[in-house]
C-alpha cells in the first residue's frame, strides 16, 4: 500500500470530488472516462462523510438457491476479508441487477464485516438495515433498498468486479461519499494526497477568494478580477504538474 493510515485520514477530510480533481492532474487516464462509477448511485448515508479503503472484492447472485450448497463459502469468504490490511470497503458485484432480489447487507453482516476492519460497502444491489448499519458505523452505497436476504452467499472474492459500470480489482484504493465513488489506480496512489490538496488550496486562494471579494463592485471591475484570478489558478496549476492548457 503506497499510502500511510494518517495520508488515508487526509484523504478523508475532503469530498470525492476534490479527490477527483486533484487525480485529474496526475493521471495518465482517461479523466473522461476512467476511475469513476458511471451509472448513478445513492448514498444512504450521507451524514456519515466520505469513505476511504481498500477494495474487497466479493459476487453475490442472492435468486439462484444452488449457491447454498456451498457451506463453506461465508467462512473462507470471511477468512479472506479478515486477511487483508485495513481500512477496506466491501465492493459487493451482484449478477441479478438489474432486477434486485436479496442483500448481502443487513444489521449482522454491517456489524461483523466492522469488526473485520470495512468502513463500507459500495453494492450494485441492495441493502437493508440501514438504521442499524448507521449505528454500526459501516457506510454504503448502492442501488436501492430492499426487505430479505433471499438466497445471498458469497459466489466468488478476491476477483475483479464491476460496480456500477466501473469495473474493480482487490485491493484497489477507493474514495467514496454522496457523489459516488473514485477507483483510483494503483499507479496514481502516491501522488494522490499531494495533489488533492494543493488544487484545494489552489481554488481557496484564487478563484474562490476573488469570487467572494467582488461584493459591492462594479461588473467590469468585478470580471476583471475574476479573470485575472483564474489566470493565476491556471498558471499555478500548470507549473505544478508541468502541464500546457487551459483552466
Amino acid at each position: 500500500m503506497a499510502l500511510t493510515h494518517s495520508d488515508l485520514l487526509k484523504l478523508k477530510r475532503w469530498n470525492t470530488p476534490t479527490i477527483y480533481n486533484g487525480w485529474e492532474q496526475i493521471t495518465g487516464g482517461d479523466i473522461a472516462g476512467d476511475a469513476f462509477n458511471l451509472e448513478e448511485t445513492r448514498d444512504f448515508m450521507p451524514q456519515m462523510g466520505p469513505m476511504v479503503g481498500y477494495a474487497v472484492t466479493v459476487i453475490i447472485e442472492p435468486s439462484n438457491p444452488k449457491h447454498k450448497e456451498n457451506r463453506g463459502a461465508g467462512a473462507a469468504y470471511r477468512e479472506y476479508v479478515s486477511n487483508v490490511p485495513g481500512p477496506k470497503i466491501v465492493v459487493v458485484q451482484d449478477r441479478d441487477k438489474p432486477r434486485v432480489i436479496g442483500s448481502l447487507w443487513g444489521e449482522v453482516n454491517s456489524n461483523t464485516h466492522r469488526a473485520l476492519g470495512c468502513v463500507g460497502t459500495i453494492t450494485d444491489g441492495a441493502i437493508r438495515d440501514v438504521d442499524e448499519m448507521t449505528n454500526a458505523g459501516f457506510k454504503a452505497l448502492a442501488r436501492r433498498l430492499c426487505v430479505g436476504h433471499a438466497h445471498v452467499v458469497p459466489v466468488e472474492w478476491n476477483c475483479e468486479v464491476e460496480v456500477f459500470g466501473r469495473k474493480i480489482q482487490p485491493g484497489q484504493l477507493i474514495h467514496a461519499d454522496k457523489h459516488g465513488f473514485l477507483a483510483v489506480p494503483k499507479e496514481d496512489e502516491d501522488r494522490l494526497l499531494d495533489a488533492s490538496k494543493f488544487m484545494d488550496e489552489n481554488e481557496c486562494n484564487t478563484v474562490i477568494a476573488a469570487a467572494r471579494n467582488c461584493a459591492g463592485l462594479d461588473s467590469k471591475t468585478a470580471l476583471q478580477k475574476l479573470n485575472d484570478a483564474a489566470g493565476e489558478f491556471g498558471a499555478a496549476t500548470r507549473e505544478k504538474f508541468k502541464r500546457d492548457g487551459e483552466w
